[in-house]
């Protein structure tokens, strides 16, 4: 492996490395992230109404991650 691999391999945090704010926030990203693409195939590939239906869910689960994240952040 040369130095700069290394370097690179380096910078990129691990899943333990992570402190319970990230792995949260990343949690919730990846929820979302999961919603957005069953939406747009539930909306190409079945009906309209589910992928719209389940649409929706994705600014649901940002502000759930917000209020989850503010929550941890003041300690309460």
């Amino acid at each position: 492996m040369t130095a700069q691999k290394a370097k690179q391999r380096a910078a990129i945090p691990s899943w333990g490395s992570l402190s319970s704010f990230h792995k949260t926030k990343l949690v919730f990203l990846a929820a979302a992230f999961f919603s957005f693409v069953l939406s747009v195939s539930l909306w190409f590939l079945v009906d309209r109404e589910i992928g719209l239906f389940v649409g929706l869910w994705v600014p649901a689960i940002h502000s759930l991650g917000t209020l989850v994240l503010v929550e941890e952040g003041t300690g309460q």
